[in-house]
């Protein structure tokens, strides 16, 4: 399956971009298992720690699998593969001052996305939305599940979007999320009632397949969750604000 890479450099290196070209090539499938690592070492003419340098760099890139006692499998590739290491880097590089630049990206993307959704969504979409904004609107639990309810309906949106590309970019964004409005829903009295109200007149133009009226409610929506960000920054201690 694979050809000896000599006694070159970075031979681990080596046998990371063959195997790697093989799997996105699809000769190999997600769920296939790949030789041994000792049939790998006689495959590629490479040290068994040259193999295993391998596998764990394509398995830090969410390639493949190594299963203990069972072999080597070709990654299952979901969105959560692409997204994570986003999510980490934002995560990792940011402290409480990339709650703002979260607003303001959500400003720049979400309304074109809004207008998208309102032209291709489903009727699948459109049911999922729709209970999106019921779940909501019921909700009596705490703060962080009505984050994740109010996210969930952002996401789904993206995905009604019917481009399978959208919802890549705006996941990790929104994973920054949570905690910021969980305190908002803290801080804000009247954060779940705007959220609602705004949720459903998004809701019915893209129900409506008004694209406009969808981009419109969406500005609106997210110039109101700057304010609602803005005023819970105010009552927080000023060591959390950076």
């Amino acid at each position: 399956m694979f050809i000896s890479v000599g006694k070159r450099s970075l031979l681990s290196n080596i046998v990371v971009s063959q195997i790697e070209k093989t799997i996105r090539s699809k000769a190999l499938l997600p769920g296939a298992k790949l030789p041994s690592e000792l049939v790998l070492c006689q495959q590629f003419g490479v040290s068994r720690t040259a193999v295993r340098e391998a596998l764990r760099t394509l398995s830090a890139r969410g390639l493949i699998t190594i299963m203990k006692g069972k072999g080597i499998f070709v990654q299952n590739i979901s969105s959560e593969t692409v997204t994570d290491p986003i999510y980490l880097y934002l995560e990792m590089q940011h402290k409480r001052s990339y709650v703002l630049d979260v607003v303001h990206a959500r400003q720049i993307i979400e309304p074109p996305i809004a207008a998208s959704a309102a032209f291709h969504h489903t009727e699948e979409d459109a049911e999922k939305l729709k209970k999106d904004q019921y779940d909501l609107v019921h909700s009596d639990g705490d703060y962080e599940e009505l984050s994740r309810l109010d996210m969930l309906f952002h996401l789904d949106i993206a995905k009604a979007s019917e481009n399978s590309i959208i919802p890549l970019i705006l996941e990790p964004i929104h994973r920054l999320i949570p905690q910021i409005k969980s305190s908002v829903y803290a801080t804000v009295v009247d954060a779940k009632q705007s959220a609602v109200e705004w949720h459903e007149k998004i809701l019915t133009a893209i129900l409506q397949r008004d694209a406009e009226g969808a981009r419109n409610a969406m500005i609106r929506h997210l110039e109101i969750a700057e304010q609602h960000t803005e005023q819970m920054l105010q009552n927080q201690p000023s060591t959390e604000k950076n």
